[in-house]
């Protein structure tokens, strides 16, 4: 973690609680979180959770993202949600290309890029998602994996709106695994990442992108993992759906 930026620590629900509970795990992580200043904590229920949630952290400093958006305004695209309709749900973030959305149901580099642009177009702040599978890994592929999604996801993006990014590096082989890249693997990732925003734009802009890890992220690991200079948060999974275990990753040492 570097101190000139400020880290971001993001629980993705993905498809689990219903409105009553996320209001009941949102309710109950507020105290726990309530005297954090220096560090920015988002939550990313499920959409129909979307407002339930806002209204739960209104005028607290928990932030909503949502966990995907189609890259058009409005139109005949049935079980699409645009970005309009999150800003108008209280959304500030929107995770964007997750290895699950890329596995299951067919996100690719191109796709990817469609949804962060329109995301950028509309005032939402995109968390872009990369990571190579175990295979990728195993042939020592990771890092022309990781070039390929950065570069595609950031086609056309300009320096500017880099400010606007976030990036999680997320390793396909630890997410929901109970495997952790250890915060040396991760960190080494990590910083190929910045040394390639810094090729495609400029030191200056490598050097204010935030960049998250996340794979099996739990209160035991985040410290170790934080530690590491280009490690700047974490974008956390079944750890954040207990408002104490969140808790204790948000309030890391």
């Amino acid at each position: 973690m570097n101190a000139k930026r400020r880290p971001i620590i993001a629980g993705n629900w993905k498809m689990n609680m219903t409105a009553t509970q996320a209001r009941d795990l949102a309710s109950k992580l507020i105290p726990l979180v309530s005297g954090v200043k220096d560090r920015d904590i988002v939550l990313a229920p499920t959409f129909t959770s979307l407002q339930t949630v806002a209204e739960a952290i209104k005028g607290t400093n928990v932030a909503l993202a949502a966990q995907n958006l189609f890259w058009e305004d409005k139109g005949a695209f049935t079980g699409e949600i645009s970005a309009e309709m999150l800003l108008d749900s209280g959304c500030k973030y929107v995770i964007i290309g997750h290895s699950e959305r890329r596995q299951y149901f067919g996100e690719t580099d191109e796709t990817v890029n469609k949804k962060v642009r329109q995301a950028l177009n509309k005032g939402l702040l995109p968390i872009v998602c990369v990571g190579e599978l175990l295979s990728e890994r195993e042939a020592g592929k990771a890092n022309n994996v990781i070039d390929r999604q950065i570069t595609g996801a950031l086609k056309g993006v300009t320096a500017a709106e880099m400010q606007k990014i976030v990036i999680a590096y997320e390793p396909v082989w630890a997410i929901g695994t109970g495997k952790t890249a250890s915060p040396d693997q991760a960190n080494e990732i990590h910083a190929f990442i910045r040394q390639k925003v810094k090729a495609m734009y400029t030191a200056e802009v490598a050097d204010w992108l935030r960049i998250q890890y996340g794979g099996s992220v739990t209160p035991d690991n985040v410290s170790q993992l934080m530690a590491k200079p280009d490690i700047d948060g974490a974008l956390v999974g079944g750890a954040s759906l207990k408002p104490e275990s969140f808790a204790a990753l948000v309030t890391f040492k």
